[in-house]
């Protein structure tokens, strides 16, 4: 969450700067109509350039994981610039508005305008000529983008709708690209500010014709057959084997990809339940929980194609210190499978015999997966907890710090419900962690 928040104030505050840099209001009058167009570029310019950000973060591009920390968290700081480019346009949209409004009532004057030389040259005649268009074009992509991202942001929104309305953003994205660039004032075209938003808006851009073309991650897709499946249905997980038909570059124990069962329904994200052994095989462990998850046990069978993209995340168990202690919450076990088998399959056992601590919290005991899971961290030399929840209570930091007492030694890796996983972060920064010693992925792609 830290470099979330840094890298985004980083980017508020830098676009920020150099709008002051290039506009006259910290010496102006602070008349209302002056003020006025002020804060209409300041606001324009803001949600274009944090938009333009979001849209080249939807693209995935890989150079920007390793400095947020993964790709969940890349998509978090893409919805929190997404909302921030949504309030700015409300802004700009009142701005413009409410003063026509005003004088429309007759509460308020209109001054009148006065032609400045600027406007005799050609190109900016042309702008001029363009005002109008480039006015309504932004009103009605404004009401459109309010609407498809309240709709990204609802999440009894069903995902196969969310995933085909999503990608309209990209379209209503560059009409805002014409009308910022016809509307932005003529003034700035000589300061920092001009050439860095036209920058932006180039790489959003790019980024929109990227996603309406429909070739986000297509360098990082393999297509498979589902080779084997098995559903434990006490826990409503099913396990899912797939043989890799096309190259795969490999992943680490944790990371996830994007997984397409139906071009329709569209893809969804999956922790990868298996080390790689490159023998082409990858398997996943998806848990019933929403309306799609739920019908996959009685719609897909053995022999299916199947599209995976990735890998992604840098929840890889490289960070920290050596003595680990790891906390799964129902399906978020996932990750500490794959890295057991990865532990088994390198023959790291000897090393991490004696540092790592598992537990496990479920709700919903199937004996025959804790059993699997039992045996995977036997072989790894992972010392096991499994706690149910109904009948132990829910695991809290007071609980794991009473079973493993060198708690302070170690680094702490959590993957389960998002509020289990803020409860025990609070509870161990409160005793002392570092919050660089909490390690936990935002497994929230919406």
């Amino acid at each position: 969450m830290k470099n979330i928040k840094l890298s985004y104030f980083i980017i508020i505050i830098s676009i920020t700067l150099l709008w002051l840099l290039a506009d006259p209001i910290l010496w102006s009058s602070y008349k209302f109509f002056p003020l006025r167009k002020s804060m209409l570029t300041y606001t324009g310019i803001m949600a274009i350039a944090v938009m333009s950000i979001s849209m080249v973060l939807a693209t995935r591009p890989l150079v920007v994981e390793p400095i947020i920390g993964g790709l969940d968290k890349t998509y978090r700081l893409h919805k929190w610039l997404g909302i921030t480019g949504l309030i700015f346009s409300v802004l700009h949209y009142l701005w413009v508005m409410v003063p026509k409004w005003l004088v429309g009532w007759g509460v308020m004057h209109k001054p009148g305008r006065h032609k400045s030389h600027e406007e005799t040259l050609s190109i900016l005649r042309y702008f001029k000529g363009q005002h109008d268009l480039a006015e309504s074009i932004g009103e009605w992509a404004f009401y459109a983008l309010v609407l498809f991202i309240i709709l990204a942001l609802v999440k009894w929104f069903p995902y196969r709708y969310f995933f085909k309305t999503h990608r309209l953003i990209a379209f209503i994205y560059l009409f805002l690209v014409f009308h910022s660039i016809i509307l932005m004032k003529h003034d700035y075209w000589g300061e920092a500010i001009a050439p860095l938003t036209v920058l932006l808006m180039f790489g959003g851009t790019v980024g929109a014709f990227i996603s309406l073309s429909r070739k986000i991650g297509a360098s990082r897709r393999a297509v498979g057959k589902i080779k084997e499946m098995h559903y434990h249905s006490d826990n409503r997980i099913l396990n899912i084997s797939i043989d890799l038909q096309n190259s795969w570059s490999g992943h680490e124990a944790g990371q996830f990809a994007f997984v397409t069962f139906d071009k329709e329904e569209g893809h969804h994200p999956f922790t990868i339940s298996s080390a790689w052994k490159n023998d082409a095989r990858i398997e996943f462990l998806i848990k019933g929980l929403g309306d799609y998850t739920k019908t996959l046990p009685n719609i897909l069978k053995e022999g299916d194609n199947v599209e995976i993209e990735g890998p992604y995340g840098q929840f890889d168990f490289s960070q920290g210190k050596s003595r680990q202690i790891w906390v799964a919450g129902g399906i978020g076990i996932t990750p500490f499978i794959a890295r057991m088998e990865d532990i088994a399959t390198k023959n790291l056992n000897m090393q991490v015999n004696g540092y790592i601590d598992l537990f496990y919290s479920t709700n919903e005991p199937d004996e025959c997966f804790i059993n699997t899971i039992k045996k995977s961290a036997e072989v790894a030399c992972v010392k096991l907890h499994v706690l149910v929840a109904y009948k132990d209570g829910l695991l809290n930091t007071e609980q794991i710090c009473k079973q493993v007492p060198d708690w302070e030694s170690s680094t702490i890796w959590f993957c389960g419900p998002k509020e289990f996983g803020k409860a025990l972060r609070e509870g161990f920064i409160n005793k002392g962690l570092t919050n660089d010693d909490f390690h936990q992925e935002l497994f929230d792609m919406r």
